[in-house]
């Protein structure tokens, strides 16, 4: 595409800055619509006395991933997210929602979370209605097994990219138009 033909992004001064933004836009979008998937979803197979949002039902997946207990930095690393108190503050509203079980590790002080009968029963009912509302729409597409495989690696190659961006911009001191601080001599003179 031309560049008098770009959105006007201020990001993008190059093809492949326009392509890359374009990408992000996309990716923006497609994270609002995912989440708003789950939500109504839930919400069909959830109660409607649990008040649970986006994060908490795609935690209970992910206790749910395997079958296996998991603890609240194993759940943070499967997700890529580095805010365990807001973690353990899902896992507390899971398991007061009666979705999920504690159970106490061994020889630890730390604590793994198990999917509850009732959280089973509902994340398999939701699984249900993905089959027969979201997954039926997939097939659709021609060769989507081979576009979701190259996808999620290319989104794998993404996320280590922007991480290692993210951890650059995080020793990044900003720029200002003040001189910085001299500094200060430990040095008494007498």
């Amino acid at each position: 595409m031309e560049p008098k033909f770009y959105r006007g992004w201020h990001l993008a001064k190059s093809d492949m800055e326009y392509k890359a933004t374009e990408f992000e836009w996309a990716l923006i979008r497609f994270y609002e619509s995912f989440s708003r998937f789950v939500l109504t979803t839930g919400m069909i197979t959830i109660a409607a006395d649990v008040d649970i949002k986006y994060q908490e039902h795609v935690i209970l997946h992910v206790i749910r991933m395997q079958d296996r207990p998991k603890n609240s930095a194993t759940i943070a690393r499967l997700m890529n997210r580095d805010d365990i108190p807001n973690i353990q503050y899902s896992l507390r509203k899971l398991e007061s929602a009666g979705l999920i079980e504690k159970l106490k590790d061994k020889n630890s002080k730390t604590y793994s979370y198990t999917a509850s009968e009732l959280g089973v029963k509902l994340t398999d009912e939701y699984n249900k209605v993905r089959q027969e509302i979201l997954v039926k729409r997939f097939e659709e597409i021609s060769d989507v097994d081979e576009k979701f495989e190259r996808c999620a690696r290319f989104m794998s190659l993404l996320t280590g990219i922007y991480e290692e961006a993210a951890r650059d911009s995080a020793t990044i001191t900003p720029q200002t138009d003040e001189p910085p601080p001299k500094p200060k001599s430990s040095r008494k003179t007498g």
